[in-house]
């Protein structure tokens, strides 16, 4: 038997979205963030979407936030390949799929072949061109040109979270065979803290469930790996939580580092997961210092509800207070600074490799032995 707060096993059996391969195609390798997009793709993850932007969507996406359709869209989900390959193609031509391993995952039919300018994209969706944000770095050294359009795909990847990688329609049968009709999603790529729970138990007490949906795919060299972070949620909810009220699951998608607008694809997401209301944190999908921290607060009130299709639920960074002797923010705390209990991610990871105490106001004691394994057998063999 499954616990309640998780899905059954996922069966990732041949669906509506597999093609037959083709043969005597040309081959277009994709990197791992491209990869990932295709999976999104085809599981509906990024509904409307049918396949990698061509140039008139790609510039109404950069420019506006919408395809040319009108829908909203925040970022671009393109297709890049060098000069070589794409003088190779023809418009109207199928195209194989591969990996970084040469595995075919699908097939593509070339509508569009445009070469874009990357440091406009930069200044469009990060708001920056330097080379120091990581979402600008990829850019900026990826291939000079973009294909576009619909792909279709024969194999899904593999995956070690056994149990947790479910499509969208999976998702919301789960959903509804819960009864549940006011669900609220949580997109993370950190390890679980008290914060956060603090979050989602504070939004949960007018939902009826909530779905934790951390983000596995690629992200930067130096963040937690999936499966230790994977290993965080599970404790917590192991011990922490109403396993009816929860779900957890795994969302396959890249990070991208690309604050407010990167915010507002991660609703769009978990609406065609079923989300009826999404949290959204302090500086959410930001890095560094590239963004104010409520940057992806205020990009919301250029939509509407109803045109997402999901409602924003808008939360301050939370803190332990030393005098309320509870979580709390800022908006419900009375007390100065002095008597908050946080830490940056840097100190903690910084008290994790050196060895040094985690205080239990900031995470639980089982995710900090989680973590700590981890960084001793990261940092000390």
């Amino acid at each position: 038997m499954h616990s309640e707060n998780q899905l059954p096993k996922a069966k990732l059996e041949r669906g509506p979205f597999v093609t037959q391969q083709v043969s005597d195609a040309l081959w277009v390798e994709l990197d791992d963030p491209a990869t990932a997009d295709l999976y999104q793709i085809a599981i509906g993850a990024y509904a409307p979407l049918k396949g990698f932007l061509d140039e008139t969507d790609y510039l109404a996406v950069c420019s506006t936030m919408h395809l040319a359709s009108g829908e909203p869209w925040p970022l671009p989900i393109t297709l890049a390949v060098d000069e070589k390959t794409a003088s190779s193609i023809q418009l109207g031509e199928n195209v194989l799929l591969v990996d970084k391993r040469q595995t075919i995952r699908g097939q593509m039919t070339i509508t569009s072949i445009y070469r874009p300018n990357l440091l406009r994209e930069a200044e469009w969706i990060y708001h920056t061109t330097s080379p120091s944000h990581p979402g600008v770095h990829y850019l900026l050294n990826r291939h000079p040109v973009y294909l576009g359009g619909p792909v279709q795909v024969n194999r899904l990847p593999d995956s070690t979270f056994d149990g947790l990688l479910w499509r969208p329609d999976q998702v919301r049968q789960a959903i509804k065979d819960r009864g549940w009709r006011r669900i609220v999603g949580f997109q993370t790529r950190n390890p679980i803290h008290r914060a956060h729970e603090y979050i989602q138990k504070s939004a949960l007490e007018t939902m009826d469930g909530l779905l934790i949906h951390p983000l596995i795919g690629p992200t930067k060299d130096d963040d937690i790996p999936a499966p230790v972070r994977i290993a965080t949620y599970r404790e917590v909810i192991r011990h922490w939580y109403r396993e009816d009220r929860v779900l957890l699951a795994a969302y396959t998608g890249a990070m991208r580092y690309a604050g407010p607008r990167e915010a507002v694809l991660h609703a769009l997401v978990r609406h065609n997961y079923g989300c009826t209301h999404f949290i959204v944190g302090r500086d959410h999908g930001g890095v560094g210092h590239f963004y104010d921290p409520y940057d992806a607060h205020r990009i919301f009130q250029e939509f509407s509800p109803e045109e997402l299709g999901i409602t924003p639920l808008f939360f301050e960074d939370a803190f332990f207070c030393r005098q309320c002797q509870t979580m709390t923010t800022a908006k419900g705390c009375p007390h100065s600074e002095d008597a908050w209990v946080r830490l940056s991610g840097s100190e903690v990871r910084r008290r994790l490799q050196n060895g040094e105490r985690i205080p239990c106001e900031i995470m639980r004691p089982e995710v900090v032995r989680i973590l700590q394994q981890y960084y001793h057998s990261t940092f000390q063999d």
